[in-house]
C-alpha cells in the first residue's frame, strides 16, 4: 500500500490533502504503516470470526487455518499461530493421512513457526518427516522436495551442522539446475540462499 496512490475524487484537494497527511507525524511514511496495520489487524479478526463459523469437521483442513495461521505469526501472535498450526496438523493428519499435500504444509508450517522461535528440536523432526513424505510421493527432484530440502538445510546450519546443510543445500542446488535448468528464475533463488555453494 502506498498512500501516494490513494484515489482522491477531487483533484483539487490532492495538495491540500497531502500537505495535511504531511503534518501527521511520519508523514505519509507514518500514515502507510498506520493503513497497513489497520488492515492487518482487521484480516484477522474477520478470519478469527470465519474460522469461528466453520463447522468444527471442516476447520483444521480449511486454507483458511494457514492463512490466519501464517497471518498471526507475520503479527507477532506467535502461539495463536502454533496453535492453529497444531490444529491444522492433527485434522489433517486425521482426515487427510500423513502425506497428503495439506498435511505436508502443516508440518512445514509448523516447523518454520517453531524454528523462528528458535525451537530448533521440535522443529527438525517435523522438517524431516515433512521431507521423506515428499520424497516418497513427488520424487527427489520434484520442487516441492528442493525447497523442503533447502528449508531443511538452514534449520541444520541454525544447529550448528553445517557440513550436512552444505550437503542438502548442494542437493536442492544440483536438483533445481537439473529439473529447471540453470538460467531459471527458481534456480538462481536457490543458488542466492545456498552459501555460496
Amino acid at each position: 500500500i502506498d498512500a501516494r496512490e490513494a484515489q482522491i475524487s477531487k483533484t483539487e484537494d490532492r495538495d491540500y490533502i497531502l500537505a495535511q497527511v504531511n503534518r501527521v507525524e511520519g508523514g505519509l511514511g507514518g500514515v502507510t504503516k498506520a493503513v497497513c496495520a489497520a488492515l492487518r489487524a482487521w484480516l484477522a479478526r474477520e478470519g478469527r470470526a470465519a474460522l469461528a463459523r466453520l463447522p468444527a469437521a471442516e476447520r483444521g483442513t480449511s486454507a483458511l487455518i494457514d492463512r490466519l495461521g501464517t497471518l498471526l505469526q507475520d503479527q507477532g501472535e506467535l502461539e495463536e499461530a502454533g496453535a492453529l498450526f497444531r490444529e491444522a496438523l492433527q485434522a489433517r493428519r486425521e482426515t487427510l493421512g500423513d502425506k497428503h499435500p495439506s498435511t505436508l504444509d502443516s508440518l512445514n508450517n509448523l516447523g518454520e513457526l517453531l524454528q523462528n522461535q528458535g525451537k530448533l528440536e521440535e522443529a527438525a523432526p517435523l522438517y524431516r518427516e515433512a521431507l521423506q513424505a515428499l520424497r516418497e510421493t513427488l520424487g527427489d527432484k520434484h520442487p516441492h522436495t528442493l525447497i523442503s530440502i533447502l528449508s531443511l538445510s538452514y534449520l541444520i546450519v541454525d544447529q550448528g551442522e553445517e557440513d550436512e546443510a552444505k550437503r542438502l543445500c548442494r542437493e536442492a542446488v544440483d536438483g533445481a539446475k537439473t529439473v529447471l535448468g540453470a538460467a531459471h528464475p527458481h534456480t538462481k533463488i536457490f543458488m542466492s540462499n545456498s552459501w555460496g555453494i
